[in-house]
């Protein structure tokens, strides 16, 4: 029940002579005052309790063999300092035990085991030999039993209680120390039995023995043991985490190994595979050198990794996207340049600009077998096919084509990839095109270029600058590829609707090729020769013989379109082939040709009408032509004058270029008010009101220049505008007419609107002759230089 233990030492199981009590008064009175003292280390031994000390300092020794001979008492005291071998009188307490010597073993070692039992607590008053062992003259203390107090049995109950939980919870204490507590009934000796057990610092149990009050000695205890169970419960939580933290280590282990044992029998390990997958997949690429590099330096870091570490996965699909990209893998051009103007006629109606710059640049290709791609910009209004003339031009040069729309567009990261250090990182969107399409040279279609977003989230625009710049996109940087990518030999096309939304700085990377509407003809072939013919298919007419004459195309174009492209005029072909449709699925009778009343019933009443721009008005009134990022328009200005001081009112919505075109106009009438019979002092007299109807649409632009100068001169001498007339052209102070744009969309709506004469800067006269003659039949163009001539070709004569 002990271990070989010297009195250096600490632990020990004390044993218990159950039932032993207190000494009677004539066993106190026959004990010793004077006798030999053994000296221990971190041990303190208590009244009652037997303990087992293994004797090897001499004076122990020396003291222990006097003992024997003179009645086996021996005062067993605690030294202050457990590292002192030879303490002093002042390194040894004073309060001690009396202790009787129950047996001697001799150990084979050469060292005593002496079995001691405490009797009574002394304190010693002078030592009256140091050497060669200590002797000393002591003063026995008497303890001080609290009589008929409950609350002291409740107190030793509840140091039963808690030793037992220390008991069963400590590993170090064998299991018969439970039952042990249970068995002692003497309180005293439960006290100084538990005491002796106790995990506590040597200074706690020394004040456990100097206190004479056994109440507050149980006290004290019963606080040191509360302080003992919350530690053992603390280590008993930490040593089951970590032994469950092992057992699932080791568990993960287990499985782990079973799981290679399983692999290596269906054939290896699926990592080493997935690595040995990408490098067979390599050796068909031609790399540029830094590619090479870092794929082989990354293929290295990978075979280092375990799967489950998070960077495995980052540096494998890495791997992976470097693996897919078309590095150097060119689709070859078809250089047949007829069969390309075939494909692109058959596609698209008109568009001979683009047209004829596809094969330009083909014909180069041809000639020289290598050239930077043009950055191109198809520029005009919605609907006309900016971005299927894309596919087209695809298809006619044999190259894969890709899309990339850019409305709205708001993190340059969408265009340039995230660093893949972030969480979801991934390649930009130019990048995961090309990995999409498997080609270096794709026809590609950046859509809606000037609807990208500008806010505090980014500036894409700026990251395009790159993109399209032909000196610098053969070295297009992906923040997620981290390397250089080619991209001189993409077709890069983009389309807008409008030049003024388009930073500066990337306008001028951009080839611009100006796209006009159509006119009624344009559209009236485009009808016949796709849009009837697709809507036909899409609503499983194929097999019907249904037809759209001229007639019947015109009365949907001018009465229920205003566009420049075919985009509403489509729709409501799909009108007119959902209600055959829905003839021919009742058993209908189907009439073969679309007629007029047909269109109407579907359609409903005719939406525009043009009498409104045709018939006279009255004097004051001009008709104006506009240009809007759908096409042009027709544009009334109205003058009213009224009595007042001379004061010029301007509504409808307008901007501040054409607030100015009213005051030059006003100005320049004013100077020159003799000429057309108008007294200088009717302007003083007269309010002048100028009013452009529609004012919930903003309008702009020096365009209407000459309409307001025409409507004022109009209002102040009563001439009235000649019917069938509109202008646009911007004035000056001098009285000169100056060109302005969009001259093919304002002549294209006049034309749509029923207009005969148009009055034009004589700068223009170029861009009317850019239009087919074909389209513009039954117009009578007046170009002009100077107001004079506008205000005689406009103002009917009194």
């Amino acid at each position: 029940m002990f271990l070989n233990q010297t009195e250096q030492e600490v632990e020990f199981m004390p044993i218990v002579p159950l039932g032993e009590d207190e000494m009677d008064d004539q066993e106190k009175g026959n004990l010793p005052t004077e006798l030999p003292v053994v000296v221990l280390r971190n041990t303190v031994l208590f009244p009652n309790v037997v303990l087992p000390i293994t004797v090897a300092r001499d004076k122990s020794v020396k003291a222990i063999t006097e003992a024997q001979k003179n009645g086996k008492w021996i005062g067993v005291v605690a030294q202050k300092d457990g590292n002192n071998d030879d303490p002093s009188v002042n390194e040894i307490y004073e309060v001690g035990t009396l202790a009787k010597i129950v047996k001697q073993i001799k150990m084979p070692d050469g060292n005593t085991t002496v079995f001691i039992m405490g009797r009574m607590r002394f304190k010693i008053e002078e030592y009256t030999q140091t050497d060669p062992y200590f002797t000393a003259r002591i003063k026995y203390l008497e303890d001080n039993f609290p009589k008929n107090d409950a609350g002291f049995e409740a107190l030793v109950s509840s140091i039963k209680e808690q030793s037992e939980l220390i008991a069963q919870q400590s590993p170090n204490m064998p299991n018969e120390t439970s039952i042990v507590l249970r068995n002692i009934e003497h309180q005293s000796f439960l006290v100084h039995y538990v005491a002796s057990n106790l995990s506590a610092k040597l200074t706690e149990k020394q004040a456990l023995l100097e206190e004479n009050d056994v109440r507050k000695r149980a006290e004290k205890l019963l606080q040191l043991l509360q302080s003992e169970l919350q530690l053992l419960e603390l280590k008993n939580e930490i040593t089951n985490k970590t032994r469950a933290d092992i057992d699932k280590q080791q568990r993960e282990y287990f499985l782990q190994q079973q799981m290679k044992s399983i692999r290596e029998e269906l054939g290896g390990d699926p990592n080493e595979r997935e690595i040995n997958d990408l490098q067979k997949r390599a050796e068909g690429i031609t790399w540029p050198e830094a590619a090479q590099e870092l794929f082989q330096k990354n293929i290295e870091k990978l075979q280092r990794m375990h799967p489950s570490t998070p960077d495995y996965s980052v540096i494998y699909n890495h791997l992976d996207l470097m693996l897919d990209l078309p590095w150097n893998n060119y689709t070859k051009d078809s250089y047949d340049l007829k069969k390309a103007q075939k494909i692109l006629d058959d596609d698209h109606y008109g568009m001979d600009k683009i047209k004829d710059r596809i094969l330009e640049y083909l014909a180069v290709l041809k000639l020289k077998g290598d050239m930077k791609s043009p950055i191109l910009c198809f520029v005009g209004p919605p609907g006309i096919g900016k971005t299927s003339l894309g596919r087209s031009i695809a298809n006619a040069i044999d190259r894969k084509y890709v899309r990339l729309s850019l409305g709205g567009l708001h993190d340059e990261s969408e265009l340039r990839g995230h660093r893949k250090t972030y969480i979801g990182a991934m390649p930009g969107r130019v990048i995961q095109s090309l990995r999409k399409v498997k080609s270096a040279n794709p026809v590609f279609i950046l859509d809606e270029v000037d609807k990208i977003g500008k806010d505090f989230r980014g500036d894409p625009s700026s990251a395009l600058l790159e993109i399209l710049d032909p000196e610098q996109n053969n070295s297009f940087y992906d923040n997620y590829l981290e390397l250089e990518f080619d991209l001189s030999k993409v077709l890069f096309i983009a389309t807008a609707n409008s030049l003024a939304d388009i930073q500066p700085a990337l306008r001028d990377r951009l080839e611009i090729i100006q796209l006009t509407g159509y006119s009624m003809e344009e559209k009236t072939e485009i009808a016949k020769r796709h849009l009837v013919p697709k809507q036909k298919e899409l609503h499983g007419l194929t097999k019907v013989p249904l037809k759209f004459n001229d007639k019947v195309l015109n009365k949907m174009i001018q009465e229920y379109t205003r566009e420049s492209g075919v985009r509403e005029l489509d729709r409501l072909v799909a009108s007119i082939m959902r209600s055959v449709a829905k003839q021919v699925a009742m058993d209908e009778k189907v009439n073969p040709q679309v007629t007029a009343e047909q269109v109407e019933d579907v359609l409903g009443k005719p939406k525009f009408n043009n009498d409104i721009y045709t018939k006279g008005h009255p004097a004051g009134v001009a008709v104006g032509l506009a240009w809007t990022y759908v096409g042009g328009d027709i544009l009334f200005i109205e003058t009213g004058l009224s009595k007042g001081k001379g004061v010029l009112n301007l509504t409808g919505n307008l901007g501040n270029v054409m607030k100015e075109s009213a005051s030059t106009a006003l100005t320049y009438l004013k100077s020159h008010a003799s000429e057309y019979g108008i007294p200088a002092e009717k302007f003083e007299e007269s309010s002048i009101h100028i009013h452009v109807p529609e004012g919930a649409v903003p309008k702009d632009g020096p365009s209407a220049g000459i309409t307001m100068l025409v409507a004022l001169t109009s209002a102040f001498t009563g001439r009235k505008v000649k019917p069938y007339l509109a202008m646009t052209g911007e004035i000056t102070l001098r009285g000169q007419v100056l060109p302005v744009g969009g001259i093919k969309e304002k002549i294209l709506a006049a034309k749509r609107a029923g207009i005969k004469d148009i009055i034009l800067c004589d700068q223009n006269q170029k861009d009317v002759e850019e239009i087919d003659k074909n389209y513009i039949k039954g117009l009578k163009f007046h170009f002009v230089s100077e107001m004079k001539e506008v205000l005689d070709l406009a103002l009917t004569k009194k």
